[in-house]
């Protein structure tokens, strides 16, 4: 049995709240000359500080399973590995389908079969792209953990610095072969290995790069958004982009530095709540329809924002946690 990896916890937690916030504030997006200039741009710069989330989850399964030094067994890891992921996402992508019929003024089923036919290609519902990129990861893992068990630390620092250098290609439109997604997103399952395994890059050399990256991205979102009248973000809040993987690198080692200092007692309620993380990350979009449909924003994003994270998360954590007390629907949140 492996040990206890605790930040993992803190950084599960602190990621699936943030996927809730950029959740939270979508509509705000689309609201500038709607809203004063300061409460759209403080929209929009919580959005430009939560874009880390998603890359994180990657990181971490990277982190986990790259650095697992069992054996290879393909019918356990397509049952408890792949299968843990790919049969709830199939399960909800249905039910999102049937969700995303729903109106106001009733049940619109010509809706719900429309975006069910599109189910193998498209997501069914605004928070499942994730895993039309993520799943697919797994068939690459076996291959990389492969490799990195052979590979000397210097050889995998040399692949994440040209990964880094691809990233920041595709931020600023330089395409080619290497724009390829998923090189793009396998990536992260590296970042985090190398992380975790050698604590590298270093949080004193991310830090600073972290923090020139988000007034990066703020600032270029905004500026370019009010030149052109609306909202206009180019790669900058992409999950496959130079300034992105640098934030999420920070906030990996910063978790990992806070989780060190924390006492057992916080741990244990943070490995309490990182159980439910992938329950509230399928289930807050519930919580969030009322909130869109009948228009229940705060006019200033400043409280808004973080009311309805709360209580979005809060519910979303609730449900997750009655789903998994029963062993017929538990595994609907692995």
């Amino acid at each position: 049995m492996r040990n206890k990896v605790w930040f993992v916890d803190l950084l599960r937690v602190v990621a699936a709240l943030a996927v809730v916030v950029i959740h939270v504030l979508g509509p705000y997006r689309d609201q500038i000359g709607q809203l004063p200039d300061w409460q759209w741009i403080s929209a929009i710069t919580i959005n430009s500080l939560s874009r880390w989330a998603v890359p994180v989850f990657i990181m971490i399964t990277g982190a986990l399973m790259l650095s697992d030094q069992r054996p290879f067994e393909p019918v356990y890891y397509i049952k408890r590995r792949l299968g843990k992921v790919l049969v709830p996402f199939l399960v909800w992508s249905v039910f999102y389908a049937l969700f995303s019929g729903l109106t106001i003024s009733g049940f619109d089923s010509s809706v719900s079969w429309s975006i069910l036919k599109k189910m193998p290609t498209h997501e069914t519902y605004y928070h499942l792209g994730f895993f039309y990129y993520f799943i697919p990861l797994y068939l690459l893992i076996p291959i990389i953990q492969w490799w990195v068990q052979k590979a000397e630390p210097g050889q995998v620092k040399g692949v994440i610095m040209v990964w880094l250098v691809i990233t920041g290609l595709y931020l600023f439109y330089i395409d080619g072969l290497w724009s390829e997604t998923y090189l793009l997103y396998s990536g992260y399952l590296l970042l985090g290995y190398c992380l975790y395994q050698y604590r590298w890059p270093s949080l004193m050399v991310l830090l600073p790069l972290a923090v020139i990256a988000l007034v990066a991205t703020d600032y270029n979102v905004i500026s370019h958004s009010f030149a052109a009248n609306e909202y206009k973000m180019g790669r900058w809040m992409s999950y496959k982009t130079l300034n992105t993987a640098l934030v999420a690198a920070t906030v990996f080692l910063l978790c990992r530095w806070v989780s060190d200092k924390l006492r057992l007692s916080t741990r244990n309620k943070l490995a309490w709540l990182s159980k439910y993380s992938l329950g509230v990350y399928l289930i807050h979009p519930i919580f969030l329809w009322p909130l869109r449909e009948y228009d229940l924003y705060f006019a200033n994003p400043l409280i808004a924002i973080p009311v309805w994270t709360v209580i979005a998360a809060s519910l979303a954590l609730a449900t997750s946690w009655l789903l998994s007390r029963s062993r017929y629907s538990a595994w609907l949140v692995p």
